[in-house]
């Protein structure tokens, strides 16, 4: 897989992680690494939120938009 990113500017660069919300292939230059908490609980709301954090693989569009939320 190469990266999307990287194909619209015309150049070829292989993907070493794909964005876990949209899915987009992402080279290394393109690929945000961000920790994420860990709520745990059952429906309809989350009971508390763990201590530790999980590492997610974003695309900067994606990455951009989960600041804003």
């Amino acid at each position: 897989m190469k990266c999307y990113i990287c194909a619209q500017m015309g150049k070829s660069t292989d993907a070493v992680a794909i964005c876990i919300i949209c899915g987009m292939g992402t080279c290394m230059e393109h690929t945000i690494r961000r920790e994420v908490d860990v709520w745990e609980g059952g429906y309809p709301f989350p009971a508390k939120k763990l201590p530790k954090k999980i590492p997610r693989m974003l695309c900067p569009d994606c990455n951009a938009s989960y600041k804003e939320g």
